[in-house]
């Protein structure tokens, strides 16, 4: 896979086995789920030293739906494209209709990518028992985020 754009500060490739503790790293760092890392599934984004900045990954299910998930970018180097280039990438490499979990106050960004809100019944089996499971911990949650099951569909 050729970068993405160099010029941007940045490249992009597919992920190898040896880039699976910074995968882990970024997903930790950022407070995503660390379940379902599978490194072969994963975009990452480097810097011109070589430093893994960001990643993302086509997560499958058993219902047959694909997620785009596990998605960060290093603090320090957000607001610079890359995570648009991760998106972008993905959504060109999986050509179908794709789902992703995220807070709330996430939706816009990825509404300027074409993902739309879902409602409980819209959703796949997967993405309602994940939901369903957010919801009976939303009393002891803090602040006014909420879980967000968005749907991309293939253009």
């Amino acid at each position: 896979m050729p970068d993405w754009d160099n010029r941007m500060g940045f490249s992009l490739r597919r992920a190898a086995e040896e880039d699976q503790a910074a995968i882990l790293r970024l997903v930790m760092a950022g407070g995503i789920n660390p379940t379902g890392l599978d490194w072969q599934r994963f975009v990452i984004v480097e810097d011109p030293a070589g430093e893994v900045i960001g990643c993302a990954q086509l997560k499958p299910h058993r219902d047959g739906s694909v997620e785009l998930a596990s998605l960060v970018v290093v603090e320090e180097q957000r607001g610079k494209g890359i995570a648009r280039a991760l998106i972008e990438h993905l959504i060109d490499e999986h050509g179908d209709t794709l789902y992703l979990m995220c807070r709330s106050g996430l939706g816009p960004m990825y509404k300027k990518f074409g993902f739309y809100p879902l409602e409980q019944d819209e959703m796949p089996r997967y993405f309602r028992r994940v939901s369903k499971l957010f919801g009976a911990f939303e009393p002891f949650r803090k602040g006014k985020e909420t879980l967000l099951v968005m749907r991309r569909e293939q253009q």
